[in-house]
C-alpha cells in the first residue's frame, strides 16, 4: 500500500477528489497532506477526515528555496511518504528537489500539454481559438509542466464559453482524471489514461 502526500495551496477540490478515490481496493492511501499557506482552506478538509496535516510556510524562508524545500523533505521523510501529488501547490519548485523525487512526484495541470504550460490556461485556450481544451497528470521533472504524460482529459470549447465557464467543465475532469491516473500509477502500471 503506498502512502501519498497531496500538496496543496488553496481549497484543496483535487485533494478531496483523490482523498475519496482512495478507499477499498485502491492501491494507496493519503498519510498527508502539507500546505505552504496555514490559510488553505483544504487544511481544515484532510484533518477532519483524519488525515494527518503539515503547514511549511515561504514566507520566513525568502529567497532561500533551498531551505523550504529541505523543512518540506523532511515532512515527507517523517510521513514516510511514497508518492507526492501536487494538487494546485502554487510554488515553482528547484531541480534539487524534483530530482528526489524523480519517478515519484505528481503534477495535475489545466491544459492539455504540452499546450499552454505555466499560468491563465483557460484564457489562453479561448484566445488561441482551439476547439477542445482539458487537463493533464504528468511526472513533475526539473523543467515546468513538462514531464512524460500519465494521463488526459479533454473537453469542448463552447463558443460561448468564458474563462470561468471553461475552468469548471475542466475541473470537472481534473477530479475524474488524477485519482484514475493516481491508482494505475500505484500499482506501477505507467500506461496513459486518457479520458473523453
Amino acid at each position: 500500500m503506498k502512502r501519498v502526500a497531496i500538496l496543496i495551496s488553496g481549497g484543496g477540490s483535487n485533494m478531496m477528489a483523490l482523498v475519496r478515490a482512495m478507499e477499498g481496493d485502491f492501491p494507496a492511501r493519503p498519510a498527508l497532506v502539507l500546505s505552504n499557506d496555514e490559510t488553505a482552506g483544504g487544511l481544515q478538509k484532510a484533518a477532519a477526515l483524519g488525515i494527518a496535516t503539515a503547514v511549511v510556510d515561504h514566507r520566513p524562508y525568502g529567497k532561500d528555496r533551498a531551505a523550504f524545500e529541505a523543512a518540506i523533505q523532511q515532512q515527507l521523510q517523517s510521513a514516510e511518504i511514497d508518492i507526492v501529488c501536487l494538487a494546485g501547490f502554487m510554488r515553482i519548485l528547484t531541480d534539487g528537489f524534483t530530482r528526489q523525487w524523480e519517478g515519484r512526484m505528481l503534477n495535475i495541470h489545466p491544459s492539455l500539454l504540452p499546450e499552454f504550460k505555466g499560468l491563465h490556461t483557460h484564457e489562453r485556450a479561448i484566445a488561441a481559438g482551439v476547439p477542445t481544451h482539458g487537463c493533464t497528470v504528468h511526472l513533475v521533472t526539473a523543467a515546468l509542466d513538462d514531464g512524460p504524460i500519465l494521463g488526459q482529459a479533454r473537453v469542448d470549447v463552447a463558443a460561448d464559453d468564458t474563462p470561468e465557464t471553461l475552468a469548471q467543465k475542466v475541473l470537472v475532469q481534473e477530479h475524474r482524471l488524477y485519482p484514475a491516473v493516481l491508482r494505475r500509477f500505484a500499482e506501477g502500471d505507467m500506461r496513459p489514461v486518457f479520458l473523453a
